[in-house]
């Protein structure tokens, strides 16, 4: 007998995975195809966490599943490189982005090649080589053909200490969520994308999806249609309008005062001089908040009086104008009417700033809170008596025939804000003319390369570094001579992350981003896992670059991918205590002095995120974790190499896998990594010994009773597996396991089908395994084993047997006997007929293979 040395066996099986190109894949239409992906990391210099580890297993075991059952499997891997933080770390450390992204890269590539991951490296791509963002420019040219490419002024998030516009899930609080600097709104000119054009496509074709409810309502929720109407409201001083959108035009008769944001292009117009300097004292304010904070329902309600005041056009009754941060520029008009009777936050701010609250639907008390529910109108003037959706097509109609406002279809999305002032990002493929106009690089032009730069800090200015590179920014027409200028903005992160997914296709093609039979093939993803963090926008840019892309007749379908997984979050242990019986907490690192509680086995029964979480009790003690997400500041983030260092990568493959279904979030919990790790020792020494296989592997036939466990193991990892339920399938393993320690003897066949079931999940120990079974191809390559359903049934099964829901006897009959059988089978017993004489049978409940009742009195 002999140990189980993962530290031996994983190197030798990646090194013949390399040289044998195990895992490189063509287009082959003789078999289907099955392409499966993960959310592509940012290769960042504190390396992979277990949390990558989570999500990439979980594919890795699905495309060595699908490949072992016939599929032509593409699983490919790659770096989303460009942004923000690499350049962050240029400036403080003075390496070139270039040259820490590039040690970043080989850090990840082999810390994945360690965990014996079966990606096809020949694919492999990387956001800042040229010859990938030469293809990401050229999209962005489709995009500005179609002219859903354009350039605003626009109000951003500027953040001056980084010399950047930050999108709004990079800003907390007023700060970047990098560095945590002070970020503040300024409008600034900007490249936006027209997605707002395809939102009712977005939204339409989440039907056709295998998605999560959940993921779906995320993405329904941030394009926001809402169906209402557009309403002008004459301003009293008799020039001009405040055009607003509402979805509840029902209740205009309620509304009793204006709020524009401070954005809004008519503050400064209608502004009077007694209230300009409260009013730019509150802009300035707002523009230090985020968007999320403004609209936070929980947070006291803040506003200025403008000094103006409008006409309400359904009553001519004159209301005030007001100023607020909750309302946002970029969502509607940018101004509302304010109907504090039927609304949360207007009620709020009315009762405020004691402006009047009316009721106009009936059903609840205005003077306590704002009724939001269905009713009948009341105070309404025409739409009095009627119900809601009545009344909201009655005043729209009336509102359309006097000109004074229209039905309308609203969105939450706003185009997309693509430009940054950064240097590490593609360069856009934009030249600039003397008067103002700007055009198109010829795409034979493409790569338009970043320059070197050896000073890309922030300009201070709001102009981007790449305003520095005066030799590159100055460029001429090379047919007409024109001088001309170079746009210095750079792409955001999101536009390499956006369609990555196709190169994978041909990433070697010069000719082509990619060529239109393999995307034919290959297209859609048919699994894409990753953390829910990418949830919306992300998922909501690639959808729209690929509708984009569908329109053009570049890509066969509408959609990119087929089904998502979110993995749940692995969270990080903070700190662990015991609990006495009368309430004191004894910290875990002094468990020494409590032997008893050191013993005990720990388990997890149920995850509290940022709570505690009891793992066992036993005997006055309760062993607690506090619980949270890993973070490098939190000091409790878990390296893999660490894990594979002391356990293998198999053990931490299997133990990421049986910690609980991938949706879920977990905790990770060091103590039982071991356990995994004794599991997979325990499959070495049952079939391998020092030299070879263990004298109990023999060449022979396998009993009934073997091939049953066996069959039935493998319809359990099969259907698991195939539902992607891994740490059941790890269970089921686990179990076959202890009923093979209890035979004398295992037959080879048997031992290769267990050395397939594994392979999946144990790659390297299952490799091991099947050359010393004697097979010489990788068990890679393998078919997967398939049950005999003849083997799964059961001569007979014992079932209880009931009467009046209390069991009176058992009886053995076949799992698909008649009611009939079972009935006259429980009769015949002598327990169960001696309960049932001199009572009338009532009712028979009988539930095939598994129970019979007898209603009788």
């Amino acid at each position: 007998m002999s140990d189980y040395r993962p530290d031996q066996i994983e190197p030798k099986w990646q090194g013949y995975w390399a040289q044998n190109k195990t895992f490189h894949v063509e287009m082959d239409t003789s078999k289907p195809k099955y392409y499966v992906l993960d959310m592509f990391p940012y290769p960042s210099g504190s390396g992979l966490h277990v949390g990558h580890v989570e999500g990439y297993t979980a594919t890795d075991i699905v495309a060595r599943f699908k490949r072992a059952r016939g599929f032509n499997v593409l699983h490919p891997m790659g770096w989303d490189a460009f942004g923000l933080p690499a350049e962050q770390y240029a400036i403080q450390t003075g390496t070139h982005p270039a040259t820490t992204t590039a040690e970043n890269i080989a850090v990840f590539t082999s810390q994945l090649k360690r965990l014996g991951f079966s990606y096809d490296w020949d694919r492999e791509v990387n956001t800042t080589d040229e010859g990938y963002y030469r293809w990401t420019q050229w999209i962005f040219l489709q995009l500005y053909k179609k002219d859903l490419a354009y350039v605003a002024e626009v109000p951003v998030n500027w953040c001056p200490a980084l010399g950047t516009v930050l999108a709004n899930e990079e800003v907390t609080d007023g700060r970047s969520e990098r560095g945590g600097f002070p970020v503040v709104r300024k409008p600034m000119r900007q490249w936006m994308l027209k997605i707002t054009q395809y939102a009712e496509r977005l939204l339409d074709d989440l039907d056709l999806l295998d998605w999560p409810d959940s993921l779906k309502d995320m993405q329904r929720n941030w394009i926001g249609k809402s169906i209402g109407a557009e309403v002008d409201f004459a301003l009293e001083s008799g020039v001009g309008n405040v055009r607003v959108y509402t979805t509840r035009p029902d209740t205009l008769f309620g509304a009793t005062y204006m709020v524009l944001s401070p954005e809004h292009p008519l503050v400064q117009t209608i502004t009077t001089d007694g209230q300009a300097a409260a009013v730019a004292a509150y802009k300035e304010q707002a523009a230090r908040k985020s968007d999320l904070q403004r609209t936070d329902l929980a947070k006291e309600k803040t506003g200025v009086f403008t000094g103006a005041y409008a006409i309400n056009p359904v009553n001519d009754a004159k209301i005030p104008i007001w100023i607020a941060d909750y309302v946002l520029a970029s969502y509607g008009t940018g101004a509302i009417m304010s109907v504090p009777g039927h609304d949360v936050r207007d009620w709020e701010f009315a009762r405020q700033f004691d402006l009047p609250i009316v009721e106009v639907v009936s059903g609840g008390d205005v003077t306590v809170e704002a009724y939001t529910g269905d009713g009948v109108l009341v105070n309404s003037g025409i739409i009095d008596g009627l119900s809601v959706p009545d009344a909201k097509k009655k005043i729209t109609a009336w509102l359309e025939e006097r000109g004074k406002g229209i039905g309308a279809v609203n969105y939450k999305l706003r185009d997309w804000l693509f430009s940054r002032q950064r240097y590490w990002g593609e360069p856009f493929p934009i030249v600039h003319h003397a008067d103002g106009t700007h055009s198109a690089l010829p795409e034979e032009q493409l790569p338009l390369t970043l320059p070197e730069l050896s000073d890309y800090q922030p300009t201070g200015t709001g102009e981007p570094p790449l305003a520095k590179a005066t030799a590159w920014v100055a460029t001429t027409d090379p047919e007409t001579g024109e001088p001309l200028t170079r746009e210095t903005n750079t792409m955001p992160q999101w536009a390499g992350s956006c369609w990555y997914y196709l190169r994978y296709l041909d990433p070697h093609n010069d000719a082509a981003a990619w060529d239109p039979d393999k995307e034919a093939y290959w297209m859609p993803v048919d699994l894409y896992v990753g953390g829910a963090e990418h949830a919306v926008l992300h998922l909501l840019y690639a959808r729209f670059w690929h509708k984009v892309l569908y329109d053009a007749g570049y890509v066969s379908g509408p959609e990119p991918f087929q089904r998502i997984v979110n993995q749940g979050m692995i969270l990080g242990v903070a700190y662990e205590y015991f609990e006495t019986a009368d309430g004191q907490r004894i910290p875990f690192f002094e468990r020494e002095n409590y032997p008893d509680a050191m013993s005990r086995t720990v388990h997890v029964d149920e995850v509290k995120f940022d709570g505690e979480t009891p793992l066992h009790p036993e005997d006055g003690f309760e062993l607690h974790a506090v619980t949270e997400k890993m973070a490098k500041s939190r000091g409790n983030v878990v390296n893999p190499d660490d894990v594979i260092e002391e356990f293998g990568a198999d053990t931490l493959r299997i133990y990421e896998m049986f910690l609980g279904p991938l949706e879920q979030m977990k905790p990770w919990n060091p103590r039982s990594v071991g356990g995994v790790f004794r599991f997979l020792g325990r499959v070495w020494r049952l079939l391998c010994d020092d030299t070879g296989l263990s004298e109990r592997v023999a060449d022979i036939e396998p009993s009934e009773a073997v091939s049953k466990e066996l069959h039935r193991a493998i319809k359990k990892v099969t259907e698991d597996t195939d539902e992607l339920r891994f740490n059941t399938a790890i269970a089921a393993m686990m179990e076959f396991t202890n009923f093979l320690y209890k035979e004398d003897v295992v037959p080879t066949s048997v031992a290769k089908a267990f050395a397939q079931l594994l392979a999946p999940y144990a790659p390297h120990l299952a490799e091991e395994l099947w050359e010393r079974l004697g097979e010489q191809a990788s068990v890679a390559d393998a078919p997967w084993p398939a049950w005999d359903p003849a083997l799964l049934v059961e001569a007979t099964i014992e079932i209880a047997v009931q009467i009046m829901g209390k069991v009176r006897g058992t009886i053995s009959i076949a799992p698909d006997a008649t009611e009939d059988v079972a009935v006259a089978a429980a009769t015949a017993e002598e327990a169960v007929a001696r309960h049932l004489e001199g009572k009338t049978i009532r009712k028979v409940v009988y539930v095939p293979g598994r129970i019979l009742n007898f209603v009788a009195n």
